[in-house]
């Protein structure tokens, strides 16, 4: 196993660029196999590009405040306090890499923004408290619970198909949870991941001291709660008003009051009311606007590059939609599926469409149409054609490098420092969705 992971590590140390560096390779190559392939020109291929640009502006603003707010959660001091708790029981390296894993795939599991942020918060911690710890496979450790998020009641792709106002609910009708990711294959997968990816993680770590990079002392003040806005100094009316806790309650109290009637009403939990949840819990949690303003200065640091990234896969969407790329892929697939079988090419084309299209529900809007169209004409579930979609790009999200931008803010390492080891986790989730959707396509 070692060995396997020296050989991952060393080659993405010597070959593997920025992320920015990545989504700049990505835009190019898609535009050439669009002029390749599709037979497209270069001003038409251009033209979808700068066309498609910012049209995933409004999901990337969204994307932005989940992190956002994640991270405050995620650093709130009743869960900062918790995570320590939990830091402090744990003594060996190996132990330590399963527990960041475990918590970053339940957080995850609850919700992907969350989630996230808690498994590099976590990992981070253990980083500093557990002398011999592998820094960049604790990091990479934290992050690949991310891969269990469309298992999970935060997942895109089923969350949509839920509510009643999904783009092709005339196509397909509402899919309720309950025939999606609590079905009982789909259970069974979240529990084998949850289970072996730590154990999986904790091989990994290497044996010999010398393989053994241990995080930097002086990234320990990083840990260290942001000071509050206007705590301390003069005592002024404005600086009562920072340090209020009244207000923030009073709003907190508003807030939940809301999601009560919300749900009561029939609402359904759509990425919207996923952030005002999570701004309304953080200001509670954090318990005067000074404090909450401070932690999520210090949460936006972490998604500078998702806002920058985004839009270059925004424009890739649009060379892959424009030019039919993701139609040839897909179809490419399923010519030669059957019924039992869809589900799983689904999880295949999904997982190479998620190189272009890091995102669960951009990635649903091109590929969804023709897999739904597929799965009537070959008479196969269109719910599990639906989730191998989302597993597929939850699967390649393990060495999609735009996800793991979060991750890197946190650690302040490099992509070259943890992706040998996300591949490696990679090829192990692999061979379980392949299973789970093997299986699961010759149910009945």
């Amino acid at each position: 196993m070692e060995k396997i992971t020296n050989f991952f590590t060393n080659l993405m140390r010597k070959y593997l660029p920025e992320p920015f560096v990545l989504s700049i390779g990505l835009t190019i190559l898609t535009m050439i196999l669009a002029m390749i392939i599709e037979g497209q020109g270069f001003i038409k291929t251009t033209t979808d590009w700068g066309q498609g640009f910012w049209n995933l502006l409004s999901l990337t603003t969204q994307i932005a405040v989940v992190l956002a707010m994640g991270y405050v959660l995620a650093t709130a001091p009743i869960v900062d306090k918790m995570l320590n708790k939990l830091a402090s029981r744990i003594h060996t390296p190996r132990t330590a890499i399963i527990i960041a894993t475990v918590v970053g795939c339940i957080g995850c599991y609850i919700n992907w923004g969350f989630g996230l942020i808690v498994g590099g918060v976590i990992a981070k911690k253990l980083a500093l408290k557990v002398k011999g710890v592998h820094y960049p496979l604790i990091i990479a450790a934290g992050y690949s619970g991310f891969t269990i998020t469309g298992l999970g009641i935060s997942g895109t792709i089923p969350a949509l198909i839920s509510s009643s106002t999904h783009p092709m609910v005339k196509e397909i009708g509402i899919i309720p949870f309950s025939e999606t990711i609590f079905t009982l294959p789909m259970v069974i997968t979240s529990l084998v991941i949850i289970v072996t990816l730590p154990l999986l993680n904790a091989m990994l770590h290497p044996k010999h001291k010398e393989g053994i990079i241990e995080i930097d002392p002086s990234l320990e003040d990083a840990q260290k709660e942001a000071a509050p806005t206007n705590l301390l100094g003069e005592s002024t009316f404005a600086t009562k008003l920072n340090n209020s806790r009244i207000l923030s309650y009073l709003i907190g109290f508003v807030g939940i009051a809301y999601v009560i009637i919300y749900f009561i009403h029939g609402g359904s939990l759509e990425l919207n009311m996923v952030n005002f949840i999570f701004l309304f819990l953080g200001i509670i949690l954090l318990g005067t606007p000074g404090k909450y303003v401070a932690s999520l200065n210090d949460g936006i640091k972490t998604i500078s590059g998702i806002i920058l990234q985004f839009p270059f896969y925004a424009g890739i969407m649009a060379i892959m939609a424009g030019s039919g790329l993701v139609d040839t892929i897909a179809k490419g697939f399923v010519s030669f599926s059957s019924a039992q079988t869809l589900p799983f090419w689904g999880l295949v084309s999904s997982f190479i469409i998620n190189f272009f299209a890091p995102s669960a529900g951009g990635h649903w809007t091109i590929q969804g149409p023709f897999m739904i169209h597929a799965a009537k004409e070959l008479g196969a579930s269109i719910p599990k054609t639906a989730m191998s979609v989302q597993m597929g790009a939850a699967w390649n999200d393990l060495i999609q490098p735009f996800w793991v931008l979060p991750a890197l803010a946190l650690s302040k390492l490099k992509l070259k420092d943890i992706m040998g080891y996300t591949v490696v986790m990679m090829f192990w989730v692999g061979i379980v969705y392949v299973a789970a959707f093997l299986i699961w396509g010759y149910m009945g």
